[in-house]
């Protein structure tokens, strides 16, 4: 147990039409400021010369490589307290040549929510001081601004109600939008389905400056932002989410295993129950790390009822009453979140950021079981060699895999997928040293030698765990990005969605002015 808390720790560590042209080179930071200065108050806006600059900029940073003298900073950020202060930042840096990079919880793994790989004049648009909860018992329906963090939501509703809960991430320190305009992948996702399928409504900012809901946004955008990449089509400033209803006691296990102990058969076992008529309140993923397997579970039910079940169809786990903790759902999300049974519930809404610890993710999906002989090679020829370096298996099946359409949402890796899979490596010392070549080397040789055993043309991957390596926009000639260039990466995120994404761009920013270095690309259609 004290293995596994400590396993825990680290992944703690681990979140309408518009026709100009926008073009960059004509940016003017002094017109922006000045523009800025008439509508929005002095003290939300931290310019570079500002003493306090760098604490905000790093106050929701989760990887401190990318705050090194080598990234290109923003002209300013605006820690927007209303949503007309988001309003009149699109509004300033459309007119004054000023893109925006939005950022709520700081999760995203390549820090494009605060940085720009490219030289361009850019301001961050920072949302945290936008983080209501508004539960209402009545319909099981919350409304949440795009600032909060996953444990501000669970904090919130499970206090009002010990029955509700909502189907989101294990880590509490990820922020509500970036999740949700992700997809959004959990541990209760076989009985509920992902995040974003439990969106009802959403309020997004265009690259007008208007305020768009879902009957002014139309079908298309609604579609789009639930899991393509919300910062591709406006700063979305408030979420309506379903809320689900769980039994008020819900129990967690964590059971480790060594490979001395079968750990390789286990998994392989594992494997085998996903796509079953398995059930759904029954979830229970697995961390992969050195030489041992972590299995973690979540059932919306008792120990009994668990301990049984287990025994039934899972004996090679050797589930105990003693391994079970009873508790409220809050509880449990606290429990998975923190590492402990005994964290304070409290302690889901601490914001604080990683600045010690560097670190690098991929991400794959599997269809097919690996099965016992290739979890014993991956064992013993890749994660033996680094005890810094994990895999983290979340299951699909249930609800997300075999009642929702691929189409449903952007989110298209439901039907057959089995699991997803984010690899992650750490480092301590220097951003760039040969400690991080050590650690990446090891990362890219991990996920070559796991091209055999996931899927394939495309190699899909999860927007959520945001990964350049696969790819970047190109920006053409005409200031677009380039439609050929995001269809390199975005058909791994989004499949046979990501055209209808583009499309959907097209109509609502044919400009391209909300763009990164993986924002859906606009593609325009002709009749």
């Amino acid at each position: 147990m004290a293995a596994f808390t400590k396993m825990a720790r680290v992944h703690v560590i681990l979140c309408f039409l518009c026709c100009n042209v926008f073009i960059a080179s004509f940016a003017s930071s002094d017109e922006f400021f000045q523009c800025l200065s008439e509508t929005i108050p002095s003290e939300f806006v931290y310019p570079q010369t500002s003493s306090s600059f760098m604490s905000v900029l790093q106050s929701s940073v989760q990887n401190p490589k990318f705050l090194t003298n080598t990234t290109v900073r923003p002209l300013c950020i605006v820690t927007a307290s209303d949503v007309s202060h988001v309003q009149a930042t699109v509004r300033c840096g459309r007119r004054h040549g000023v893109r925006l990079r939005v950022r709520s919880g700081g999760h995203d793994y390549e820090g494009l929510s605060y940085r720009s790989v490219l030289p361009e004049a850019f301001a961050v648009l920072d949302l945290a001081r936008l983080r209501a909860v508004r539960v209402h018992q009545g319909d099981a329906t919350a409304w949440v601004d795009a600032g909060a963090t996953l444990g501000e939501l669970y904090y919130a509703i499970g206090t009002v109600n010990p029955g509700f809960a909502f189907p989101g991430g294990a880590c509490p320190t990820v922020g509500i939008s970036g999740f949700l305009s992700g997809g959004g992948i959990g541990l209760m996702m076989r009985k509920f389905g992902i995040g974003a399928d439990n969106v009802i409504d959403a309020k997004i900012v265009n690259a007008d400056g208007d305020v768009l809901n879902r009957a002014a946004m139309g079908k298309d955008l609604f579609w789009a932002i639930r899991g393509g990449g919300g910062e591709s089509f406006g700063v979305i400033v408030e979420w309506q989410l379903k809320l689900s209803m769980v039994s008020r006691t819900v129990t967690v296990v964590n059971i480790a295993k060594t490979i001395d102990e079968g750990a390789a058969g286990i998994i392989a076992k594992w494997e085998t129950l996903i796509l079953e008529p398995f059930l759904p309140e029954l979830t229970t993923r697995v961390v992969v790390q050195g030489s041992r397997a972590f299995f973690q579970t979540l059932f919306l039910g008792r120990c009994s009822g668990l301990v049984y079940t287990m025994r039934i169809f899972f004996p090679e786990l050797n589930m105990k009453a003693a391994d079970c903790h009873e508790m409220s759902w809050l509880r449990a999300m606290a429990f998975i979140g923190l590492g402990t049974a005994n964290a304070p519930v409290e302690g889901i809404l601490n914001r604080t950021t990683n600045l010690g610890t560097y670190v690098k993710n991929k991400s794959d999906y599997v269809r097919r079981a690996i099965g016992k002989a290739g979890w014993e090679s991956i064992f013993q020829q890749q994660l033996s060699r680094n005890s810094a370096g994990l895999m983290i298996l979340e299951p699909h099946g249930g609800v997300v895999g075999s009642v929702i359409p691929d189409t449903m949402t952007p989110y298209p890796h439901r039907q057959g997928v089995l699991y997803n899979i984010q690899y992650v490596v750490f480092w301590w010392g220097e951003a760039n040293g040969t400690a991080a070549a050590a650690a990446t080397g090891w990362l890219n040789g991990l996920y070559g030698f796991m091209e055999r055993f996931v899927t394939s043309n495309p190699r899909e991957a999860f927007a959520n765990y945001r990964d350049l390596d696969i790819g970047q926009n190109v920006v053409g000639s005409d200031g677009v990005t380039t439609y050929e260039s995001g269809r390199v990466w975005g058909e791994k995120y989004f499949m046979g969605n990501f055209r209808r994404l583009a499309v959907a761009k097209g109509k609502v920013d044919p400009g391209d002015y909300f763009r990164n270095e993986q924002s859906i690309p606009p593609l325009l259609q002709t009749f």
